[in-house]
């Protein structure tokens, strides 16, 4: 099972972003893992269009509001699942701080 998965972005401002997300221990698939990341950046994308009025802070509120209400279906000690998310948060950002960045300069939050 590979480590880390490396992942590539096309943003609409024309930037390419290249991160090497670390994998948890316990992955089972780094290609499903892939799939759905892919997938849910697909919809957030097209419901950002559609919307038309969605800031970055209101994006970022509904991921987490996500990742909560995801941890909170796990049948699991509340503790290990909000750890769990919080871990894999914190890592996923620090594979975020260093990406590798081309083209425009992102935006602000």
């Amino acid at each position: 099972m590979p480590t880390s998965l490396p992942y590539r972005v096309n943003t609409q401002t024309g930037a390419v972003i290249d991160y090497s997300f670390t994998l948890h221990p316990q992955t089972r698939s780094a290609t499903d893992v892939a799939r759905l990341l892919s997938s849910l950046l697909e919809t957030l994308d097209r419901e950002i269009r559609i919307g038309g009025n969605s800031g970055n802070g209101d994006v970022l509120q509904a991921l987490a509001m996500a990742l909560a209400v995801r941890a909170s279906m796990i049948h699991a000690p509340r503790e290990l699942t909000a750890r769990l998310a919080s871990d894999l948060l914190r890592d996923a950002l620090s594979a975020a701080a260093e990406a590798r960045h081309a083209g425009p300069s992102p935006g602000h939050a």
